[in-house]
């Protein structure tokens, strides 16, 4: 009988490590990396939707926290100066952020695609998936979007309006480098904050979505 023990507490230690190492093996499968896919992609798709929606980026917290604290310190002395000029330059990134859409959509889509065994045990570990994202499409998608962007606002001569407004202020001298006039805005400066704002934006989305699906993400990985 006691032999008999013996055999069934091994037999049951063996049986739990075996459904231990099966658990962390889906979790770096084929199977645990379709169901972190699924919740990225499903995360873009809702980035994307507010992103080609005007009204919607315009609302969207997330797109606001998203703002760059200089853009942020230029909004706040625009607002003293010509709080119609801020309104304007919120409405032209919101139309820069549908414009540049289906040039970041594929980047993500792509880097979505790329996720491998070793991102997912990085997964397993705590970072999260969008952050593993972010890392392998950030500097990407600013320097696709960031000549996208400025075409844009430039077409809108919204860089022109807000250097004629700020001209003279020795706050955007320390806000934009000590670099002001045509030379601080024109060579990227707002267009640099606004693609900034619009890449952090949407990490921002996808990250909401993640955490929103983290059940979906747990059934993947239940070894934890």
């Amino acid at each position: 009988m006691k032999n008999n023990t013996i055999v069934m507490a091994t037999m049951a230690v063996a049986v739990v490590g075996t459904s231990v190492q099966s658990c962390a093996a889906i979790a770096t499968s084929s199977v645990g990396i379709a169901i972190i896919k699924q919740v990225l992609l499903g995360g873009i798709s809702s980035g994307m939707a507010v992103f080609k929606d005007k009204d919607s980026f315009l609302k969207n917290g997330l797109i606001e926290k998203a703002m760059p604290e200089s853009l942020v310190k230029i909004n706040s002395m625009l607002e003293r100066i010509s709080p119609s000029l801020v309104a304007k330059e919120k409405d032209y990134i919101a139309q820069a952020a549908a414009y540049t859409a289906n040039v970041s959509e594929p980047i993500l889509k792509d880097a979505v695609n790329s996720l491998n065994s070793q991102d997912m045990e990085r997964i397993t570990s705590g970072t999260t998936a969008t952050q593993i994202l972010r890392e392998k499409s950030s500097t990407l998608l600013v320097n696709a979007l960031l000549p996208k962007v400025d075409e844009k606002l430039n077409q809108f001569g919204i860089v022109k309006s807000i250097n004629s407004a700020l001209s003279g202020s020795s706050l955007i001298n320390s806000i934009l480098g000590g670099n002001t006039s045509a030379s601080a805005m024109q060579q990227g400066g707002l267009s640099r904050l606004a693609t900034d704002q619009l890449v952090n934006g949407m990490f921002s989305i996808i990250e909401k979505h993640e955490k929103d699906n983290k059940s979906s993400i747990l059934g993947a990985f239940n070894s934890k």
